[in-house]
């Protein structure tokens, strides 16, 4: 055997790859051959950072913010965090429990290496964001599914959740404005879900873009639960990385010993950024919201128009999951043949679970013109692909 495949190791070599990724980097390489690829694959705001956030980070960097800091970050990055939970949820936060990571990724994976041993189990939705599940499996623990459906909602049901609680349970989690489906768990089912008896891990990075209804946090309802959280999506600062987790107290101190060993810190200057975006940002953020809003109606109704099936609108993050099942069953074939046919990037369901499959996934994180023409393209690619 080839010494170079010896010392590869399974763990790196089993991970599945991020499909919206597979579709995003072949639509950059067929950019690249002169091809004019529309973009609604991807979860990432079309906005620039605001101006006074960037301009909060060139200032820290001028005054020479550009060593180590603790590695659970600046106290006034902390403090900013609990005193917006205080002001969003009206929920008492300890700053000494926010940690504050390079990005939500790291948050996620550091908050589940803080309480999984390998054989444990973690509670996800069917659909689920694409890496979860990856996350679990690299940890060494399992991930145990809960399907949910587009006639429900998307939404998790507290009974259903019950059911798939084991001996090995360590955690549930959720994700409210939830990725891929956009839609919310109501306070109800989060109530009665926390009520179970067991750790709540709650994906809070969609909060502030919600267009119907009201986000709640799960430190409304229970403080046996950790929220995850970061600046990449409500204030277009997806390149800065930046993010937190808000911990149960008894695992402040393991999380901080592994931020100490993978990532030393968050870079000081941009959590000067972050205290900025929180504290001084909301006008930009509305005006955000409005038109991811407006990009929201126009995208719904023309998708509809063109025969995939939403049997509820999603109410918050940026993203469609449609059914596709009437065009195609295997949502990684049809994801590449519009991405071939009609050169528009989508993202294909089963990158989200086998109960998404069958399914797309359609961002509006792209300007008006770009949603029309690329929506227009694919109508006029699937009326000549079923006259033929």
């Amino acid at each position: 055997m080839n010494r170079f495949c010896e010392c590869v190791s399974r763990k790196s070599a089993n991970i599945p790859p991020f499909l919206v990724m597979d579709v995003l980097e072949e639509a950059l390489r067929m950019s690249r051959t002169g091809e004019e690829v529309i973009h609604l694959e991807v979860g990432e705001p079309d906005f620039d950072t605001p101006s006074n956030i960037v301009e909060a980070g060139v200032k820290a960097l001028r005054q020479g913010r550009t060593h180590y800091t603790s590695s659970v970050g600046i106290p006034e990055l902390r403090h900013a965090i609990s005193a917006s939970h205080k002001r969003m949820y009206n929920v008492d936060v300890n700053p000494d429990n926010v940690i504050i990571t390079s990005g939500s990724s790291p948050a996620i994976f550091l908050t589940l290496a803080s309480i999984l041993d390998p054989g444990d189990e973690v509670i996800l939705s069917d659909p689920h964001y694409a890496c979860y599940p990856n996350f679990v499996n690299f940890l060494g623990a399992i991930p145990t599914f809960v399907p949910v459906h587009p006639e429900d909602g998307f939404e998790l049901n507290p009974g259903a959740v019950k059911k798939a609680i084991s001996k090995r349970t360590k955690a549930i989690m959720i994700n409210s404005p939830s990725n891929p489906t956009g839609t919310l768990i109501t306070p109800e089912n989060m109530k009665a879900i926390s009520n179970l008896g067991v750790p709540i891990i709650s994906d809070e990075i969609y909060h502030g873009l919600v267009y119907e209804g009201q986000e709640h946090s799960i430190l409304e309802f229970t403080d046996n639960s950790f929220v995850l959280n970061g600046f990449s999506k409500l204030y277009a600062m997806t390149g800065w990385r930046l993010g937190y987790v808000i911990s149960r107290p008894e695992c402040v101190r393991p999380i901080q010993k592994m931020s100490q060993n993978f990532f030393i810190s968050a870079a000081d200057f941009i959590q000067y950024a972050g205290v900025e975006a929180l504290t001084n940002s909301s006008s930009q953020t509305f005006e955000m919201k409005r038109i991811f809003n407006e990009r929201r109606k126009v995208m719904l109704k023309r998708l509809r128009e063109i025969g995939f099936e939403i049997k509820h609108d999603p109410v918050g993050a940026f993203y469609i999951l449609c059914d596709a099942r009437k065009f195609s069953k295997n949502s990684y074939e049809f994801t590449f043949e519009i991405l071939r046919e009609a050169r528009v990037g989508v993202a294909p369901g089963i990158d989200f679970g086998e109960n998404a499959e069958g399914f797309i996934r359609f961002s509006y994180t792209n300007s008006m013109e770009n949603i029309v023409e690329g929506l227009d393209r694919i109508e006029n690619y699937l009326h000549r692909r079923f006259r033929s």
